[in-house]
């Protein structure tokens, strides 16, 4: 082998050296900022949902008390008219995730339940009450807890709900589109998340 077929073989293979070198070091690089750049969503996303909605109620409060061995009866009634505000919540911070660089994989293992929080304001009309059977704080409290169970309750089958759980979907599909383009995959739990309707499926 003559000197210049052999200089070419050298070159041949330092270039090929570098090639290489580059390269990996380009994939390692590229690798290395679409996980910081995921992981910076995911931290972006670590903020209350909230929705809000306002819903009223009337109820009617009785309360009597049979006096002097049951000769006498007391009694006391209020109109009790009642307007809640109710909040939706996803804590998000408490959204557990786990990035899996080497397969580039986002993994969604915990989403957090809804919190439902309701904030009456309550307000008494026709109130009438004898001496001995008198409305006091032990009423009001008692009032307060009946009228926040029966609102959650109605609260709880309004389209409240469904209006946070879209709120949640649409933050979650920020996730699948970023992965996507970044040629990652989404996951929660062990199934993959291949298109925004898997993702409805998740907030059922």
């Amino acid at each position: 082998m003559n000197k210049f077929g052999f200089g070419f073989l050298i070159a041949a293979f330092l270039f090929a050296g570098y090639w290489f070198f580059y390269r990996g070091k380009q994939e390692r690089e590229d690798l290395r900022a679409s996980s910081e750049l995921i992981q910076k969503q995911v931290n972006q996303v670590g903020k209350l949902i909230v929705t809000e909605g306002y819903f009223s109620k009337v109820f009617t409060f009785k309360n009597s008390q049979s006096l002097f061995l049951n000769l006498w009866t007391s009694d006391k009634k209020a109109l009790v008219v009642v307007n809640a505000k109710a909040t939706v919540e996803y804590d998000l911070r408490q959204l557990e995730t786990e990035i899996n660089a080497e397969n580039r994989t986002l993994i969604l293992k915990k989403i957090p339940p809804p919190i439902l929080n309701i904030y009456p304001e309550i307000e008494y009309y026709d109130v009438t009450q004898d001496y001995f059977n008198s409305f006091g704080a032990e009423d009001y409290n008692k009032i307060k807890n009946s009228v926040t169970t029966q609102m959650r309750a109605q609260i709880e089958k309004s389209d409240l709900m469904e209006n946070a759980q879209n709120r949640l979907l649409a933050e979650l599909t920020n996730f699948y589109i970023l992965t996507k383009s970044l040629g990652w995959t989404l996951m929660y739990e062990e199934m993959v998340i291949e298109n925004e309707e898997g993702l409805e499926r998740l907030g059922r």
